[in-house]
This record gives C-alpha cells, sequence and structure tokens, in this order.
C-alpha cells in the first residue's frame, strides 16, 4: 500500500529519483505497508485494507530532511510531519490476510535510492541532499488516498486498487 505524491512535489521527487538512479521507473510515494506475501484474494486483501481504513481521514504530510537507512544503505527523504499518524496506519493494516513481520521497523519516508554499487553510496547521498536542500517550494502534500500495488515479474509496479481517505464529521 503506497500514497503516491502528489503536485510539482511529486514530479521534483520522481524526478530526483531518476537522476540519482537512471534504471529506477518507479514514481514517488510513501509506502504504507511494504511489499509482502498475502494470503487469500488480492479482493479479500483490498476488502480487509480499506476496513483498516475507516478510521483513517486524509492526511497533510510535510517532508524533512534527507538521510540514508544504516543498514539497508537507503537513501531517503524524512517525514517531519504525519510520522506518528502513518505509524498507527501500518500498524492497523499490517493485519489479516496482509499480516506480515518485515525485516526491518516500519520508518514512513520516501525512497530517493536504494541498491546502489557500495562505491556510489556517499556521493549519490550527498547529490540527494543537496539538490533536495535547493528545492524551494512547499515540502508537504496530502495523503487521501493509498493504492493497493502489486510488483511484476519485470519489477514494474502494477495499480490493483486505490482505497480513498475519508474525512470524517462528528457532531
Amino acid at each position: 500500500m503506497v500514497s503516491y505524491c502528489s503536485g510539482p512535489l511529486a514530479e521534483y521527487l520522481t524526478r530526483l529519483r531518476g537522476d540519482l538512479v537512471p534504471d529506477c521507473e518507479a514514481k514517488a510515494h510513501l509506502t504504507v505497508l511494504p511489499p509482502r506475501p498475502i494470503r487469500g484474494s488480492t479482493e479479500e486483501a483490498v476488502r480487509g485494507l480499506t476496513e483498516g481504513l475507516q478510521d483513517f481521514g486524509p492526511l497533510l504530510v510535510e517532508l524533512g530532511d534527507v538521510a540514508m537507512f544504516p543498514d539497508s544503505r537507503v537513501i531517503y527523504v524524512s517525514i517531519k510531519a504525519g510520522h506518528a499518524e502513518l505509524e498507527l496506519m501500518h500498524d492497523a493494516l499490517n493485519i489479516g490476510d496482509v499480516a506480515y513481520e518485515e525485516p526491518f521497523p516500519y520508518h514512513p519516508h520516501i525512497t530517493l535510492a536504494q541498491d546502489l554499487p557500495p562505491e556510489s553510496i556517499e556521493s549519490v547521498w550527498e547529490r540527494a541532499r543537496r539538490h533536495w536542500t535547493s528545492w524551494p517550494h512547499p515540502r508537504s502534500f496530502m495523503v487521501e488516498k493509498l493504492t493497493f500495488v502489486q510488483n511484476t515479474l519485470e519489477n514494474r509496479w502494477c495499480d490493483l486498487e486505490d482505497v480513498h481517505l475519508v474525512s470524517r464529521v462528528t457532531t
């Protein structure tokens, strides 16, 4: 489950990711549930995820600095605002047919580069920080829907289903 970034920020981050990792075709996104096997059918999984999202409305996410996970050497943009809400969302969705013990604790972020040759990691990280620092526009976007994606044998994503986050009005 991912939320694609939107607007000029999405275009910038997608272009930056492609500049840092030329063969990367992924659109800028925020992962809510990392890749995992599912039990049962896709339809059952989507139904469970939709139910799990009933208590979550649209969420403003503000991006922070460029950082790197020390173990995986993934270079990413951190989440400054919305981090706790995304962790709650992840935990609420990681149940039923899509429950999975992930190899790393969930840490909301937007990936910029991964699977880099060891000799290029430091230079790519520095380039990513330099480019991100120069972005003069707003660094936030609304998470209004999540997209259930599947990775294909060609290592491309196929969008299977969108789940819209609905504002709840309480009286």
